[in-house]
């Protein structure tokens, strides 16, 4: 039996950083499209050193008690709240994250969607491959970033870089919803202010215990009128059920999404899939969270994680931890 440290990898990875692993220890990845039951990755783990994780993965007491040799868990990601950071802790185990790489193509896409959805791209292309264009019409007006109201919900690194990008298009004001410091371009307001005088409502706030549902039925009562509003952060930030309602009701004039309730793994009571009726609604835009889904971005993200496990197997802090393992501390 090898000796070497088992890297478990729980998702296909670029052939670069597979050679630099498995320099570094015996790598188990799963080559296959699909993400691995839980109970396979627990299986997989109990021999395992190191974990690359990804977004399908949930990392807690069940697999930290299966996995006596495990030093770190290595999130391919940026928003972790599918791995129990004090389960880990507690277990002497090291978990690190990508904190930036992931900012950038995030907030490119939540300006793109905004676009889409206000320019009715979606209607458009299907109406010019239906084989009824005939020339310009009078047809799909819709709306603008230039001379609008936007407001970003969670002002982190990717609420900032979509206000980046939002200061380029022209925007008559810049609404900022956020706890802490807010950039100075950005006017600080409440979630009930954002609502009522925002066209375009990003929301890029992470999910914790008191951002869940934090748009819903109160703020889409008073949104502003044809008010659109754009999820890049995660899906149970928005209530998706209450986004039906307000799209059925006429209070808003329409909805995109990268991120979706049933991805929030760590929340027994999430929905198993998207709504039927919600996917039925003709003004939105959904795409299956490609924020970072830029080639040379994602293998950046999967040379990132690899740095932090072989810091750990070389007997280093891993450079992006957020937590400071029990046993290492003392």
């Amino acid at each position: 039996m090898s000796t070497r440290p088992k890297i478990l990898v729980t998702q296909r990875i670029h052939e670069d950083v597979q050679r630099r692993l498995s320099a570094h220890g015996e790598l188990d990845m799963n080559t296959g499209p699909d993400p691995w039951p839980a109970s396979e990755v627990i299986r997989r783990a109990a021999q395992a050193t190191a974990i690359m994780g990804f977004m399908t993965d949930q990392v807690g007491h069940a697999l930290l008690g299966a996995a006596p040799q495990l030093e770190i868990v290595a999130c391919a990601l940026k928003g972790f709240d599918n791995f129990d950071v004090h389960a880990c802790t507690e277990a002497g185990v090291w978990l690190s994250i990508v904190p930036d790489l992931l900012t950038e193509p995030t907030a490119e896409l939540a300006v793109g969607l905004a676009i889409t959805l206000a320019r009715h791209v979606r209607q458009g292309d299907a109406y010019v491959r239906s084989g009824n264009f005939e020339g310009w019409r009078t047809h799909f007006y819709g709306t603008g970033l230039h001379g609008s109201v936007a407001a970003v919900v969670g002002l982190g690194h990717v609420g900032r870089a979509i206000v980046q990008r939002l200061s380029g298009f022209g925007c008559a004001r810049i609404l900022g919803v956020d706890p802490d410091a807010v950039p100075p371009e950005v006017e600080r307001v409440s979630l009930e202010t954002a609502a009522r005088q925002a066209d375009f409502l990003f929301v890029a706030a992470p999910l914790t215990a008191s951002t869940r549902h934090l748009v819903g039925d109160a703020q889409f009562e008073q949104a502003r009128a044809g008010q659109l509003v754009i999820n890049i952060g995660r899906g149970s930030v928005v209530d998706e059920a209450a986004v039906l309602r307000a799209l059925k009701a006429g209070r808003l004039g329409g909805y995109a999404a990268d991120v979706f309730a049933c991805e929030d793994w760590q929340l027994n009571d999430r929905p198993r899939a998207i709504s039927p009726e919600l996917l039925a609604q003709e003004n939105t835009v959904f795409t299956p969270h490609i924020g970072s889904a830029v080639h040379r971005v994602r293998v950046a993200i999967e040379q990132s994680a690899a740095d932090n496990i072989i810091a750990v197997l070389q007997g280093r802090n891993p450079p992006d931890a957020i937590n400071m393992p029990h046993k290492v501390a003392a």
